[in-house]
């Protein structure tokens, strides 16, 4: 049985997002549908949903769920990196909003059987696009253990980095390193006790560092965030969720620029055929979930949601 994921600030999403009932809008992770599913609920017939995806299989949940809502929604096995291209495929220049939801889904934690959690014995797989790419297995057996350090603390600030990666080489000479549980009972047992966090497993750094690297995952956002501006009409708005320090970083970095072009338009090219389009934040400060729902969804905790508006 596929789990689906329960969407995190929805009632945030739709507030924002939606400015136009009658206009294009964009999910660009739609994962197994649940934010898509509300956001089809409060567009018009006229409107539109575009839905992107690199998990066949939670695209394959995601058609199902949404198939009662019709030619209203396209869903595309694409990154949303790409969204440019998928958007000039069918035609499109610019959309009305674009919304992602940068965290990970229940399906992809508890029954993709790919080593995204330490929980399960798994094999250690961790891409998103099981077409493509790396796995975390090949990455931890092969890496030159000064660059895994330095990947543990870049991607993940683990400060125990130095420690696990001599474990991975010295583990690694014995046989490859193939599942979830026998790398996260490595870092376990690496980590001094005394110093194992209260409220998490102690792999857990080292499991989200290893997934942002497989699937480059900051480089996407970066890339993505380079291009949003040009894909949104005037007054259209871009919502993102993002889940950890490095990920809220990149685009609240990104917003704080896009803000002091439009406060400082002399810093902008002369002519206007070759301005960026402005864009402006929202607000000042992330948006969090409240209370109520970290009491039914845990999970949403970290979430931090941020808006910008094309002007």
């Amino acid at each position: 049985m596929i789990i689906t994921h329960q969407p995190v600030m929805v009632d945030e999403v739709i507030r924002y997002l939606i400015t136009t009932p009658e206009g294009v809008y964009v999910d660009g992770t739609v994962g197994t549908g649940g934010h898509s599913v509300e956001i089809c609920k409060r567009i018009a017939p006229q409107g539109e949903l575009i839905c992107l995806d690199i998990d066949r299989t939670s695209i394959q949940v995601a058609e199902e769920r949404l198939s009662s809502f019709g030619q209203r929604v396209r869903i595309f096995r694409e990154s949303y990196v790409d969204l440019d291209k998928a958007l000039e495929g069918i035609g499109i220049d610019k959309v009305t909003g674009i919304f992602l939801d940068l965290g990970m889904s229940s399906y992809q934690l508890e029954s993709s059987g790919r080593g995204f959690s330490f929980i399960k014995d798994e094999p250690l797989d961790m891409r998103m696009d099981q077409d493509t790419g790396i796995t975390a297995s090949q990455l931890v057996n092969t890496m030159p253990r000064e660059r895994l350090q330095a990947l543990l603390w870049d991607y993940a600030q683990e400060r125990w980095a130095k420690l696990i990666a001599r474990a991975i080489g010295e583990e690694r000479r014995k046989g490859p390193i193939r599942s979830s549980r026998q790398l996260a009972r490595l870092v376990e047992a690496t980590i001094p006790r005394k110093h194992h966090p209260r409220k998490r497993h102690p792999a857990t750094k080292t499991f989200q560092a290893l997934r942002i690297a497989v699937n480059r995952e900051l480089d996407n956002i970066a890339d993505f965030l380079e291009k949003a501006p040009v894909l949104l009409v005037k007054g259209g708005r871009l919502v993102v969720i993002s889940y950890h320090s490095l990920e809220d970083r990149l685009v609240k970095q990104a917003m704080r620029r896009w803000e002091r072009d439009d406060m400082h338009p002399e810093r902008l090219p002369v002519f206007p055929s070759t301005r960026p389009p402005l864009m402006r934040p929202l607000s000042k400060k992330g948006l969090r979930p409240g209370q109520a729902e970290m009491n039914i969804n845990p999970r949403c905790r970290s979430a931090i949601m941020r808006v910008a508006e094309g002007i």
